[in-house]
């Protein structure tokens, strides 16, 4: 039996769809119970194992992460809703208002960019890219900043290539 963290290990190294497919199947029922542990490290683990496991199926336990007490399951949702919303935008356009919220307003800095870095895989919509360009021009974090006005210009980008 393989655990939740040798499965994400795994899932680095999957070859193929197939391999990653029967790890999804094989650790399901302990993503389920991760994620609704107790301990905050066990929920983060399960939280990341989503993104990691490219476990789709598994979003709407992201947005319960997202709102999780713990900064280390937020981000740790969010580092998986970054990795799976490359390939599905739809994702982070479903959650654009909660990553607007972390990015403003979470109280771990961290956090708030990472919500930041999700928002490049939506689509560039307008209130987006004001939110980003007030960011990054007001944020009293250098980090922010800096992260605000990358993925603005990406966001641009992508609108301009529309």
């Amino acid at each position: 039996m393989t655990t939740l963290a040798e499965a994400v290990a795994q899932a680095a190294e999957a070859a193929d769809e197939r391999a990653l497919a029967d790890l999804r199947r094989e650790v399901a029922d302990d993503l389920e119970a991760s994620v609704r542990a107790a301990d905050y490290r066990e929920r983060a683990v399960g939280y990341r194992a989503i993104g990691a496991l490219r476990f789709s199926t598994k979003t709407e336990l992201l947005r319960r992460g997202l709102e999780d007490e713990s900064p280390a399951c937020r981000g740790s949702a969010l580092l998986s809703l970054e990795l799976l919303s490359r390939d599905h935008p739809g994702l982070a356009n479903a959650n654009r208002a909660l990553l607007h919220k972390l990015a403003n307003a979470d109280g771990n800095a961290a956090v708030r960019r990472l919500a930041v870095l999700c928002l490049k895989n939506g689509s560039p919509a307008r209130d987006t890219l004001v939110f980003l360009e007030h960011l990054a021009d007001v944020s009293e974090e250098k980090e922010m900043r800096a992260a605000a006005a990358s993925v603005h210009q990406a966001l641009k980008r992508k609108a301009s290539a529309r």
